[in-house]
């Protein structure tokens, strides 16, 4: 894993004593695949810095996670506790973008590694569903033991001076294996397989081949020499189907041991069984012949069942290669829910399907599996089809994209997951702005070579422009490719291949997008078919962000206006506020609050929300904060003020309800007086350090009904007293009890020992001002009376 960071400093990833923390707590676990995650400071994302069990290519859409983001790691770290997935169905239902990447069955672990002060990451750990449904006490315990140890050498790390830099790229944690193999058993083994009457191989957990014998190779009719180093379904063209790719997935993911079938013309089949573990896929190819066993007899113990599991079609047809006559047909079969045993064909359905020329048909995939037939199609060459791990991250990328709001999102997830997940070492994602190109993001180049790109008209002869006028996508496979035909064209360090993709949305274009590569690159119809998919993509979610942002601003700049710039502090009374918008994905809200002195000896304080999230929201808010404003300078009482605003609300004919709560600080009697339109009751913390919920009358919310009364409460307004007035959005969430969290709210204000009120309003809104999912506004309003 390399040395040390430098001179005098311990780099704990580098030395490998966080792998060794991870190794040890998947050993201890018995967990398949663990990931750990650092928390990035100032940058709100997380990296993935140890990965283990897993390839890289399968973990790729998981690099970079924003912390906001809906995936289980994210929320562990967030709510500081652990999260547990028990299978497909669970996973589907909370964390969809997940099941769409990973199809599969399977059981996930994630906890924050944490410590008295500090979050700095988190873990996830894989199991296959054989496991226990949840997870026992004594793995609790050895996940919470070994996530204390990860703390403390994290801790370690960042009290050296300086600290070692986090890792770019994620470590990858290899399982603990005896340090020297037996040569005498390594040529037993080489034997053995070569005895075999069947073919088998090894591929290691990026699928590539790493040993296969002699009757392997001449069942796939290829040198072996060959084959090593590749991925069987880049190396073969009758297994160049996704099909292929998604039982590798399957396998490596779930640790389940799966098979299909390959039929070949003419009437000739293979049976592969895949045999997962740590450090790899051991794979047997059987071959099939009229439905005869290799051995010659009937099934016995030796034919045992293989799990399917997983997706992949019934039956799906790859052309041979345009020049290549001797590329056959190929059928890929799945087997039920188990797989025959090795050489015996899988029984035929009655939706079967057969290859032509070919009599083996294809079995009915089990009802719970999810059908790879629902991935969409690209169009590409015949027999070049995309594959499966290409697929799934586009779909991911694509469910990702609909989930962002404005650009800045749209540009952090097309930079963060396009680099791992798609290949590229560069990346460069301008937008089309008043007649020039903008870049809006990048990764993998220089803030200095990007400063020649930006701002470019689009009339510019350089081929991120160009491909915007003729809406046609331009890949050039070498840097002499790119010379001949931008001779003036600027080259980052060692790259040698580009692709220049337009953005275009409902006929307009909207931006470009560069890909650049490290290798020379030939860029198959295959990918480009992908990479035009995903350029489309993109121009789609980045239109639908400009005019989210333009929106958002709008209405932002409204709220602005109508809310007070700031409170100014009147004798006798001390006061401050907080205005939390809503979190991500969210218009502008409603809710306000305003600080007004009605008199000479009396102040009024309101608090509202006004229903909705868009400017109409907002605007309605204004007339409603002006209202109050007008009937509190002219002296009404707070019930009064609610009955007045609330017929306003009628003759505007609103058609939006708002919830209003008046405070009115009577200075010289020392009263205070309350009413309230069906909004969230005020706190009330006493100079005796007691707290409480005021029951406040309840009244009907603003523009509900015309001739509504506001019944006032009066209460003392005694020296070091605090009244704390907030919006629903500070106590409601999914799944809690509003009563339990006001009473929460309260125990906060009576035990905080905050020395002035701003401290207090930042304690106060602590758990919701980094909730990324906070769906509502939130407006608190606290006043005290000095001692």
């Amino acid at each position: 894993m390399g040395g040390s960071a430098g001179s005098g400093t311990e780099d704990v990833f580098a030395d490998g004593r966080m792998a060794a923390v991870l190794t040890g707590l998947m050993r201890d676990t018995e967990a398949s695949v663990g990931f750990v995650y650092l928390l990035i400071p100032g940058d709100r994302m997380l990296r993935l810095v140890l990965l283990s069990g897993l390839s890289r290519e399968i973990a790729a859409p998981w690099v970079r996670i924003p912390v906001d983001a809906p995936i289980p790691v994210a929320d562990a770290i967030r709510e500081r506790k652990l999260v547990w997935l028990s299978g497909l169905q669970d996973i589907a239902h909370r964390y969809p973008r997940i099941g769409i990447v990973l199809p599969y069955d399977f059981m996930l672990a994630a906890v924050p590694i944490v410590d008295d002060t500090t979050v700095w990451g988190g873990v996830v750990l894989l199991w296959p569903v054989s496991h226990a449904p949840e997870l026992d006490a004594r793995e609790q315990e050895t996940l919470d033991a070994h996530c204390r140890l990860s703390a403390r050498l994290l801790r370690r790390a960042a009290d050296q001076d300086p600290p070692p830099p986090h890792p770019t790229e994620p470590y990858v944690v290899h399982p603990e294996r005896p340090s020297e193999a037996d040569p005498g058993l390594a040529s037993a083994a080489l034997d053995l397989a070569e005895r075999l009457p069947v073919g088998c191989c090894a591929l290691d957990l990026d699928g590539r081949i790493t040993f296969i014998n002699t009757a392997g190779a001449e069942l796939v009719n290829a040198d072996a020499a060959v084959l090593l180093g590749k991925r069987p379904w880049e190396a073969l063209v009758w297994l160049n189907d996704p099909a292929f790719e998604d039982r590798y997935r399957a396998a490596a993911v779930t640790r389940r041991p799966t098979s299909f079938t390959v039929v070949r013309q003419p009437a000739t089949s293979l049976l592969f069984e895949l045999y997962p573990d740590a450090t790899g896929i051991s794979v047997l190819i059987i071959p099939k012949a009229g439905g005869a066993l290799p051995h010659g007899g009937p099934p016995g113990p030796q034919d045992g069942p293989v799990p399917y599991e997983g997706s992949v079609p019934a039956a799906t047809a790859a052309g041979a290669v345009p020049g290549d006559v001797t590329a056959p047909a190929s059928v890929i079969t799945p087997a039920p829910g188990t797989a025959p045993a090795p050489g015996t064909a899988p029984e035929p359905g009655p939706d079967s399907a057969t290859a032509p020329g070919s009599a083996a048909a294809s079995t009915p995939l089990p009802p719970a599996a999810p059908a790879f037939a629902s991935v969409p199609t690209l169009p590409n060459r015949p027999g070049k089809p995309v594959g499966a791990t290409a697929v799934y991250q586009l779909m991911h990328l694509a469910a990702s994209l609909a989930e962002a709001a404005g650009v800045r999102d749209v540009v952090d997830l097309v930079a963060d997951q396009i680099v791992p997940a798609f290949g590229p070492e560069g990346l460069v994602l301008m937008s089309v702005d008043d007649g020039r190109l903008r870049v809006i993001g990048h990764r993998g180049y220089s803030d200095e070579f990007i400063e020649h790109f930006d701002g470019k008209p689009l009339t510019a002869p350089v081929a991120d422009a160009q491909v915007l006028s003729t809406g046609v996508p331009v890949f050039f496979r070498t840097y002499e490719d790119l010379r001949r035909a931008h001779p003036q064209a600027p080259r980052y360090e060692g790259r040698n291949a580009w692709a220049f993709l337009p953005l275009i949305a409902s006929g307009r274009p909207v931006g470009s997008l560069v890909l650049s590569y490290g290798r020379p690159r030939p860029f198959p119809s295959a990918e480009r078919a992908l990479l035009t998919s995903l350029a489309g993509l993109i121009a789609q979610a980045l239109d639908r962000a400009r005019l989210y942002d333009a929106n958002r601003s709008l209405a932002r700049s409204l709220q602005n206006v109508l809310l007070p710039h700031h409170l100014t502090p009147l004798p006798g009374l001390d006061v401050a506020a907080r205005y939390l918008p809503a979190g991500h994905g969210m218009d502008i809200g409603g809710d306000f609050y305003d600080f007004v002195r009605a008199t000479p000896t009396s102040v009024v304080a309101v608090i509202g929300d006004v229903q909705g999230h868009n400017t109409t929201a907002a605007a309605l808010m204004g007339q409603v904060r002006t209202a109050v404003h007008a009937h509190a300078t002219a002296g009404a009482s707070p019930g009064d003020i609610l009955a007045r605003t609330n017929r306003l609300l009628d003759d505007l004919d609103a058609d939006r309800f708002t919830s209003c709560l008046i405070a009115e600080f009577d200075l010289a009697r020392h009263r205070l007086r309350l009413a309230s339109a069906g909004h969230p009751p005020p706190l009330l913390r006493r100079a005796d350090g007691g707290a409480e919920v005021l029951e406040v009358p309840p009244g009907l919310l603003l523009g509900i009904a015309t001739d509504v009364t506001y019944d006032t409460m009066e209460l003392p307004w005694e020296p070091g007293s605090v009244l704390a007035l907030y919006t629903d959005g500070l106590v409601e969430a999914p799944g809690l009890d509003i009563g339990t969290a006001m009473t929460d709210l309260a125990e906060r204000l009576r035990v905080s020992t905050a020395p002035d009120l701003d401290r207090l309003a930042d304690e106060l809104t602590l758990h919701v001002r980094d909730a990324a999912h906070r769906t509502d506004d939130v407006a608190l309003l606290l006043v005290r009376r000095p001692l």
